[in-house]
């Protein structure tokens, strides 16, 4: 059976990438990586996909959203890429490009959507001062963090933590819990 295949877009340091890739290397996700791209050429995720073997791709956004998403939509199709994964992609997709691959682009979030959505979901929810957030993985639609919600998993907010041990709690979750989701929607929705 084919195995199906990530386009798996960042803009930073691609914590959430790494994790993904060391999954599919590892053998508990199984996925392979068309290739890793980002909208940022200094983008420290970069290097870390190359070194996992990645083909990477840099989309420059600054220059045209257009141009850049025309550029994105050439490389899913020439790589075969059946889905696109947002692993910290701090652009907000156009319509059109969200149509053209309906129910094909994940993302994950570090709040428990509805609330906090955006690009401060860790810091809205510390500052708001709840005593619990979390992690959401969700399909991409035409809003901002709106689509359907495959996975959440809660993180308690302990009197201890500052905003720093806060980011680090809630990436941990992100690792296992968007490895945990992609295996179970890749599983259920085979594209082949």
């Amino acid at each position: 059976m084919k195995r199906p295949r990530m386009a798996v877009l960042i803009s930073g340091t691609g914590s959430n990438m790494e994790a993904l890739l060391k999954a599919c290397i590892a053998g508990e996700l199984e996925a392979e990586t068309a290739f890793v791209g980002s909208d940022n050429v200094e983008a420290k995720g970069l290097a870390t996909a190359g070194a996992l073997g990645a083909e990477t791709r840099v989309f420059p956004y600054r220059a045209a959203k257009e141009a850049a998403e025309r550029a994105i939509v050439e490389a899913v199709e020439y790589m075969k890429a059946d889905w696109i994964v947002l692993a910290g992609f701090m652009r907000i997709l156009s319509p059109a490009f969200v149509r053209r691959f309906a129910g094909r682009i994940v993302n994950i979030h570090p709040s428990l959507l509805p609330a906090f959505p955006g690009a401060h979901g860790i810091r809205d929810a510390w500052e708001y001062g709840v005593k619990v957030t979390g992690v959401t993985v969700h399909l991409v639609d035409e809003g901002v963090d709106s689509g359907k919600i495959l996975a959440q998993r809660a993180v308690e907010i302990a009197p201890c933590d500052t905003l720093n041990t806060l980011k680090e709690k809630i990436h941990k979750v992100e690792h296992i819990l968007y490895k945990e989701t992609l295996r179970k929607l890749f599983a259920e929705n085979p594209l082949a």
